[in-house]
C-alpha cells in the first residue's frame, strides 16, 4: 500500500526549539533514521541531502517527522524522506519537498543507496540521453547545454585544495546553506566524460548538475 508524505510537513514546535536540536538527538527519537547496507530501506525516497559528513547542527532536519540517514559506501551520508513503493509515487511529491526549501529534492531508489553508490550510464532518450549518477539521480543531456560534475558538500567550506588534481573547482552556496564543489562547466558532449572522470578520480558520489541551476550561486 502506498504510504504517505507525512513525514515531510513542517511542525512549528521543532522549529521552535531547532537551535538546541542535535543530530544525536534526532537519532535517539528517531526522528533521524540510520540504515546501513540497505537493511530497512524503503524502496523509494526523497533525497534532500548528500554530505562528506553529518551536520554537526541538526537545524536542516528539526521540522521534519521522519529522516532516513544513509551511510553509503562511497563515504556520502544521504539524507531522505517518505517510503514509496513505486517511483511514480515518489516523484509526485518531489514538488512538495521542493517547495519547502529543499530545492535539490529528488527521487532515488534506496536498496540501491546502502549498497554503492558510485556507476554512470547512458540510456536513449527522445533528442538525447541520460545520465545516471549517484544515488540514481538522473539527469536528461542536451548537447549545447552547460553541465557541472558536483564533487562534494558540506556544511562548512573547506579550501579549494582539497580537490587535490582538479583544477579549476568551483564552489557554490545555495539557498539551504550547504557549500557545494563542482568541475568546470562543459557542454552536455562533453559532460558524461567528465563524470567518469571524476568517478576514477575516486569522487564516486559524483554526479551532474545543470549549471544555471548552481551559476547564481557561485562563490568568486
Amino acid at each position: 500500500m502506498k504510504k504517505s508524505i507525512v513525514a515531510i510537513l513542517f511542525v512549528a514546535a521543532s522549529l521552535s526549539c531547532a537551535a538546541q536540536t542535535t543530530m544525536n538527538s534526532l537519532r535517539t527519537n528517531k526522528q533521524i533514521i540510520t540504515i546501513e547496507n540497505g537493511v530497512g530501506a524503503p524502496k523509494y525516497s526523497i533525497q534532500l541531502l548528500a554530505v562528506a559528513n553529518p551536520p554537526e547542527d541538526a537545524n536542516f532536519f528539526a521540522s521534519l517527522d521522519k529522516v532516513y540517514e544513509f551511510v553509503c559506501s562511497d563515504g556520502f551520508y544521504r539524507y531522505c524522506v517518505g517510503d514509496y513503493d513505486t517511483f511514480a509515487d515518489a516523484n509526485a511529491n518531489v514538488d512538495q519537498i521542493r517547495s519547502n526549501g529543499y530545492k535539490d529534492a529528488f527521487v532515488v531508489n534506496t536498496k540501491k543507496l546502502g549498497a554503492s553508490s558510485s556507476y554512470a550510464k547512458t540510456t536513449s532518450a527522445a533528442g538525447g540521453k541520460t545520465l545516471i549518477g549517484a544515488g540514481g539521480r538522473r539527469v536528461s543531456i542536451v548537447d549545447d547545454r552547460d553541465y557541472v560534475v558536483q564533487l562534494a558538500a558540506f556544511r562548512y567550506p573547506v579550501y579549494l585544495s582539497f580537490f587535490e588534481g582538479i583544477e579549476p573547482v568551483y564552489e557554490y552556496r545555495l539557498n539551504d546553506k550547504i557549500f557545494r564543489y563542482t568541475t568546470a562547466p562543459c557542454k552536455g558532449t562533453e559532460i558524461e566524460q567528465t563524470l567518469n572522470d571524476m568517478i576514477a578520480k575516486g569522487y564516486k558520489g559524483a554526479f551532474v548538475v545543470e549549471f544555471d541551476r548552481y551559476s547564481p550561486f557561485k562563490i568568486e
